[in-house]
């Protein structure tokens, strides 16, 4: 016995590592068969979450805008309006070509799409307000729902309400110069715009005038 085991690599000690080394190799494909078969870990988990990430990621193409307002023709809306006076449709003219001194903005003021029209009407002149308009549509018509014609007059959208800016001018002031303004706000109750607030504030003195300084005699 002592010589058969003294005696060197046989066949039947070659036959045993040949058996052991096909063991670890099954043994290894059975774990990598394992390993890409659970759901927690492993080869097979990695591509679908690269893939998640990407596709979850913001892209332009999938960004829906928001609609834009349906663009009026401002002019002719206020030269059809018979609510509009006179005077103000005198001044509605092309300051050079077919540039009209007329500002026009959209927004929600009565709480419903689509949205309103502002329209403000300047001299060409000096761009001072001489009529402020809102314009609702009802039934595929604008309708006239607010006007104030006594310039200097300007009308704005902040924030849902309608602000309108009169500026006052005292005795003796300038068009360029006035003493100071009032700023009313309107809100949309009832079917109608009704007053909120108004705040009346005063202009400086000219630019240019010294300031004083304390301490100064």
């Amino acid at each position: 016995m002592r010589g058969l085991t003294d005696a060197g690599p046989g066949p039947a000690r070659s036959t045993l590592r040949a058996v052991s080394a096909a063991a670890a190799a099954l043994t290894a494909f059975a774990l990598l068969v394992s390993a890409c078969g659970s759901d927690g870990t492993g080869a097979r988990d990695e591509g679908p979450a690269g893939s998640d990430s990407v596709a979850g990621a913001a892209s332009p193409s999938m960004v829906v805008p928001s609609a834009a307002p349906r663009r009026v023709d401002a002019v002719r809306l206020v030269r059809t309006d018979p609510l509009v006076s006179a005077a103000v449709k005198r001044e509605l003219k092309p300051c050079a070509a077919d540039d009209y001194p007329v500002d026009v903005s959209y927004g929600e003021l009565t709480g419903r799409a689509p949205s309103e029209v502002v329209v403000n009407v300047l001299t060409c002149g000096d761009a001072v307000g001489v009529g402020s308009y809102v314009y609702r549509e009802t039934d595929g018509r604008y309708l006239n729902v607010f006007r104030a014609e006594e310039p200097p007059v300007y009308a704005e959208i902040d924030r849902g309400d309608l602000v309108v800016t009169k500026q006052v001018y005292g005795r003796g002031d300038p068009v360029s110069n006035p003493s100071g303004e009032n700023v009313i706000t309107y809100h949309w109750t009832g079917g109608r715009f009704t007053e909120r607030y108004r705040t009346h504030n005063e202009y400086g003195t000219v630019a240019g005038e010294p300031t004083p300084v304390p301490g100064d005699t």
